[in-house]
This record gives C-alpha cells, sequence and structure tokens, in this order.
C-alpha cells in the first residue's frame, strides 16, 4: 500500500516540475498574454464612412475601456476612418490556363487628430494579405475559406489600428 503512495508523490512531484519548467521557459522567452492595449485616452470620437471593420473596430475600443463619444467636444482624440479597400487578383495559373492561387489584399486608410489642433496627422494605412488556392471541383469550400480569410484579415485590421493608436499620445488639457 505504501509503494502506491510513494509512486502516486512522484508523479505528482514529477508533474509539478514539469508544470514549473515549462512556465519558467515561457516566461523567459517574453511570452505573455494578450492584454488590453496601453492607450493614453479615454474617449474618442469616430469620423468617416461606416467601414466592414467599425463594427468590430467600436468593441476592440470598448473591450479596452475607451468610449465613443458622439460630440467632437467630448473627446480626447478625433480619429478619421477614411476608407478601405478588398482587392483579389490572381496570384498563379495552371498551364492550362485555369487560376490556382489568388492574393486576397485589404487596406484602410485613418488618420487622428486631438480636438484642439486644427491639423490632422498623415494618413496612416493597414494593410493585410492573404494567398488563397483555387479549385473548380472544389467551389463551395473555397469560398467559404475565402470569406474566413477576409474575416481574418479584417481582425488583423482591426488590433493594427489600436497598435498604432497607443502609439499616439494627444495633449489633454
Amino acid at each position: 500500500m505504501q509503494n502506491s503512495h510513494t509512486k502516486q508523490n512522484r508523479f505528482t512531484k514529477l508533474g509539478l516540475g514539469l508544470t514549473l519548467l515549462l512556465s519558467l521557459s515561457l516566461a523567459a522567452c517574453g511570452f505573455q498574454l494578450r492584454g488590453v492595449a496601453n492607450l493614453s485616452f479615454k474617449t474618442l470620437y469616430i469620423q468617416g464612412g461606416t467601414l466592414s471593420i467599425s463594427r468590430d473596430l467600436n468593441q476592440s475600443l470598448k473591450t479596452n475601456g475607451i468610449k465613443v463619444v458622439k460630440e467632437v467636444e467630448d473627446a480626447e482624440l478625433l480619429l478619421e476612418m477614411m476608407s478601405e479597400s478588398n482587392e483579389k487578383r490572381i496570384l498563379s495559373l495552371s498551364g492550362g490556363g485555369v487560376v490556382r492561387e489568388y492574393e486576397l489584399n485589404y487596406s484602410v486608410k485613418f488618420r487622428t487628430r486631438t480636438p484642439a489642433s486644427p491639423t490632422w496627422s498623415s494618413v496612416q494605412i493597414v494593410q493585410a494579405r492573404r494567398d488563397l488556392s483555387y479549385s473548380d471541383s472544389n467551389l463551395l469550400g473555397k469560398l467559404d475559406e475565402e470569406s474566413r480569410l477576409v474575416n481574418d484579415m479584417h481582425s488583423d485590421a482591426v488590433r493594427e489600428v489600436l497598435r498604432r493608436l497607443t502609439a499616439i499620445k494627444p495633449e489633454i488639457n
């Protein structure tokens, strides 16, 4: 009976040791979970057209504790979402001239300014690109894959806009 407890204790200690070792190695390599963005403002006014990423951007801002206000006067920072573009171009053809691969491109343009400043920052462009293999025999599956890739590019663009907003340090009066 005591022998089985000894083996069980050894396995428990071994498991704890391996867990500790794994935790230390992850910490040593700089790994950390994604947290909230460190934004220097708490209120934001968004102007410009509604883009396909607008809903996700608003949700990410809310998650990061940023209130999107309805009046320019209530904002610490103004964000103008200028435009977006989706492009699909042929990347490769088979010997018979049949499309084998597409390149998907997504870009969004925006600029910022503080309410006190009359001038906008330079236009910033966020771009995402994905390759999509193509086959006529699997049309529905490829359309679904393309849709997922486009959604991934939109998510990447939202994260990149937030990263760029973290670099902005508005003058708060």
